[in-house]
């Protein structure tokens, strides 16, 4: 796996940037000397986000492609070329499988996933051509590795971000590239995916996702939370190591192996 471990005048560019994560991601790259462009759908937080933490403000919406085209050529216009990106911003809201509409599912993949895809198929040819080299950190969940009740349509898309990583990383391995890959899978974070419906696009109806804050639920209660530059940091040490995997919750893993072990159980080739 290939690391990145040369930060300092490097540059980064980190979508859904002006809060949460991707906030905190930014700020993890900006102390280890990186010049940080930060992308996010809301214009004003993103000005006042970039003056506060010393980043680069560009408008983007992730799920329009030539949005993300646009973050690129406006990037190395400005930088001559970015090193790292980091396709973070993403949406949560919960609703069950069964009262989601097909404007719910769109929604959720044209952010969460769509949005990983596009920043890929705009910023890997740039990292690619780069001699230094870079890296692709692309922010999934626990819940791409887990489900549960009532994150059926988040968590079919951070699978996908899961599948599409993993892939991407093995592609690159075979042809010899000078680019890394990390998956970001985090537990419990406090951020602004408690209140995604304000970005929800208006011409799409209704539907049946609601904002919840997982905190306040008894699942959030039993959970330990943590703030997003501690997530950023996680980030930058999975880089440095050449890690393909990013965990903030490694005490969550246990979920993960039960599910392995439930599927190795249904091997039909096993003793019953």
């Amino acid at each position: 796996m290939t690391a990145f471990s040369n930060f300092r005048d490097k540059t980064a560019v980190v979508t859904g940037g002006a809060s949460g994560m991707g906030k905190g991601i930014a700020q993890a790259l900006i102390a280890e000397g990186m010049r940080v462009f930060i992308a996010d759908i809301e214009r004003e937080v993103l000005q006042s986000t970039a003056a506060e933490i010393g980043a680069t403000p560009i408008q983007a919406d992730v799920s329009d492609f030539d949005s993300v085209r646009e973050l690129a050529r406006r990037s190395c216009e400005l930088a001559g070329t970015v090193h790292v990106i980091c396709n973070n911003a993403g949406v949560g809201p919960m609703g069950r499988i069964r009262d989601l509409s097909l404007a719910d599912w769109r929604w959720v993949l044209d952010v969460n996933l769509w949005g990983v895809i596009h920043g890929v198929q705009a910023f890997l040819p740039i990292l690619a051509a780069n001699p230094e080299g870079g890296h692709i950190v692309n922010t999934a969940s626990i819940g791409g590795l887990v489900t549960m009740p009532g994150l059926g349509a988040y968590a079919v898309s951070k699978y996908g971000v899961v599948a599409l990583s993993e892939t991407l990383a093995q592609e690159l391995a075979e042809d010899g590239a000078r680019v890394g890959v990390t998956v970001l899978c985090p537990g419990p974070t406090r951020t602004n995916i408690k209140t995604s419906i304000r970005n929800r696009p208006g011409g799409l109806g209704q539907g049946g996702l609601r904002d919840i804050d997982l905190e306040k639920t008894e699942f959030g209660a039993a959970a330990r939370w943590i703030e997003p530059l501690e997530a950023g940091r996680v980030v930058v040490e999975a880089m440095r190591r050449g890690e393909l995997y990013a965990f903030t919750h490694p005490e969550q893993l246990g979920a993960v192996e039960a599910r392995f072990a439930a599927i190795q159980a249904a091997d039909p080739r096993r003793p019953r």
